[in-house]
């Protein structure tokens, strides 16, 4: 029943990583932009959502609007401002933008709002369980992220393959030039793919802040670290392989803190590498070659 158990908790902890990773699919898969920023953004999420509370009474399950609102409306400004002209220029131009936000964030909440952690206290919820007889049991809340994670990425996933516009968009991934030629402003489609992206994000760091019952300034250097071993598990840009790869690293680090309370990180590390080994096209992506 113990690894019956270590299985379950890796599995709940995959919802996060799942979570936290589908915006950075989504913006590789139409962009091709590897967001360094990722994580940090993650964690302004939570910021925002602790602050909306603690500091204009905003309820706390509504702080996920608020969350979601902020980095949404962010998100459009960096593609509109920074993204678009950096597309222009080349294509790692785009990554060392990402790279530079993802300095100035931490460093900016740390400024402002000192190392301490900033609370998002769920109350009961974060301790109430379900009894699954044996002595196995699941949090209520992790079990919400999971639900959450799913329905964000089958959400995504139908907007991309059900809607013109999300056709339109995955047409601008294919070749943006044609889409050019066909009177679309690709531009347009960007700022939409990156708004998207960030709101998703802003769910993952408000639900991990709820989920820690708080968040600290440097925590998305190694919440980024989660989601790009998450992509690349899954597949680049493939969002199923997102929650499949989110699943798999939950339960990798979930059996190796089972093994030894030192090993969770370099279990996902190890499962990773393995991936990239002998899979490099993640489990539901394509090879290159093929």
């Amino acid at each position: 029943m113990t690894w019956v158990n270590t299985i379950l908790q890796g599995l709940l902890l995959g919802g996060i990583f799942a979570m936290a990773a589908g915006g950075l699919s989504l913006m590789f898969g139409v962009m091709r932009i590897a967001n360094l920023a990722h994580g940090d953004l993650m964690i302004l999420g939570g910021y925002a959502a602790a602050v909306s509370t603690l500091h204009l009474g905003v309820p706390v399950p509504l702080t996920v609007l608020v969350s979601m609102a902020v980095l949404g409306g962010l998100g459009y400004l960096l593609q509109r401002t920074l993204l678009d002209r950096a597309m222009a220029l080349s294509e790692l131009a785009p990554m060392m933008v990402t790279f530079g936000i993802a300095v100035m964030i931490p460093n900016a909440l740390a400024e402002v709002f000192s190392n301490d952690a900033q609370p998002l206290n769920i109350g009961a919820l974060g301790t109430a369980s379900i009894e699954l007889g044996g002595g196995l049991a699941i949090g209520w809340f992790p079990l919400l992220t999971v639900v959450a994670a799913v329905l964000v990425l089958t959400g995504l996933h139908l907007f991309l393959h059900r809607t013109q516009i999300g056709r339109i968009t995955r047409a601008t991934a294919d070749d943006p030039e044609v889409v050019r030629l066909m009177g679309v402003d690709n531009l347009k489609i960007y700022a939409l793919t990156t708004v998207i992206s960030l709101v998703t994000v802003a769910l993952a760091g408000t639900l991990y802040a709820m989920r820690q019952g708080g968040v600290t300034p440097y925590e998305g250097q190694l919440t980024v670290l989660f989601a790009f071993e998450t992509v690349v598990i899954g597949g680049l840009g493939s969002l199923w392989g997102t929650l499949a790869g989110g699943l798999v690293l939950g339960v990798a680090q979930s059996a190796g803190a089972q093994i030894s309370p030192d090993l969770p990180l370099l279990a996902g590390h190890v499962v990773f590498l393995l991936v990239l080994v002998f899979r490099p096209q993640g489990l539901f992506g394509r090879s290159v070659l093929a």
